[in-house]
């Protein structure tokens, strides 16, 4: 038989930890689920100095792991597995996961993002092996050597300027011949010596033997094709929403994010949405733990309307 609670908490970063901090402290049996390590992507953060309350900053591991202490010492439970799906009933919902199924009187989606990845012939081939997602977690690892950041945005250059203080050189390869990024972070990447720019191209091909060796590259413009010889190349081209096993659930926009009121509300009593994998998220930290107190406290209140 299902266990059974009062509000179950898909993902574990700012939105879904303040969310079950916010749910255990009214008294709710709360308990949240994350796939992989509870933090969501800010745990990866080297450094976060834009959260009030540390003055001199932190990393965004040590932010992620004191917020998920606070909520346990009100009595969260946390798992570990992944939600596959979700069936809605009013205040009768079944949480399926990897690891058996749960019944939920109010359920709080805050699963947040994934990495968008090239799709390309030698990405996945690759992947660990020169190919990453996450420059604040393996740049360490390509100290004096030469690495590529796909990409044109902040993430890009965020990642192409974390790598120059390890890498002999990054090259930052963007599909046009500017970038998107703003006009703060284009200003200090185009200053670092250790930073060149590659425009008007795009992957098509990750090549190597044991790890990676190249990129080839193919100019949109003119169609020419082109071999980088690279040691790592670090993928920087944007995220998808985790809400694939939602659809036909819960409305969702065109790009896959979930709409909700402003009280975090989905368009199903009940189920509720917050952090970046809501529509019109600012996809900052502050801002999702804002939106996981929002929708804990629309939460409480749908249960005690039972």
């Amino acid at each position: 038989m299902a266990k059974k609670y009062q509000l179950i908490i898909v993902g574990g970063g700012p939105a879904g930890l303040t969310a079950g901090l916010y749910g255990a402290r009214a008294g709710l049996k709360v308990l949240l689920i994350e796939k992989e390590v509870i933090g969501g992507q800010i745990a990866n953060a080297d450094w976060v100095d834009n959260y009030p309350g540390f003055p001199k900053g932190i990393s965004g591991f040590e932010l992620v792991q004191l917020i998920q202490q606070q909520a346990m010492n009100h009595g969260l439970e946390t798992m570990s597995g992944e939600v596959t799906g979700l069936t809605s009933g009013y205040g009768n919902n079944m949480v399926i996961t990897t690891e058996g199924d749960f019944i939920a009187q109010a359920v709080i989606i805050a699963g947040g993002l994934q990495f968008r990845k090239l799709e390309v012939p030698g990405e996945s081939e690759f992947m660990g092996k020169g190919v990453s997602y996450c420059a604040t977690c393996d740049g360490p690892l390509f100290r004096d050597k030469t690495v590529a950041v796909i990409g044109g945005g902040d993430t890009a250059v965020i990642d192409a300027l974390s790598l120059s203080k390890f890498a002999s050189l990054v090259k930052v390869v963007h599909r046009r011949n500017q970038l998107r990024a703003g006009k703060v972070l284009q200003r200090k990447a185009q200053a670092d010596p250790k930073i060149e720019f590659i425009w008007d191209s795009v992957v098509t091909e990750v090549k190597g033997e044991k790890k990676v060796t190249d990129l080839v590259l193919k100019n949109t413009q003119n169609g020419t094709i082109s071999l980088l010889a690279v040691d790592g190349v670090f993928v920087a081209i944007g995220l998808i929403p985790n809400t694939e096993y939602l659809r036909g659930v819960l409305p969702l926009d065109e790009w896959g994010y979930i709409i909700t009121t402003e009280l975090m509300e989905t368009t199903v009593p009940g189920i509720f949405a917050a952090g970046d994998i809501r529509h019109n998220s600012v996809k900052q930290a502050i801002a999702a733990a804002g939106d996981g107190a929002v929708a804990a406290l629309s939460a409480e209140k749908f249960v005690g309307s039972l």
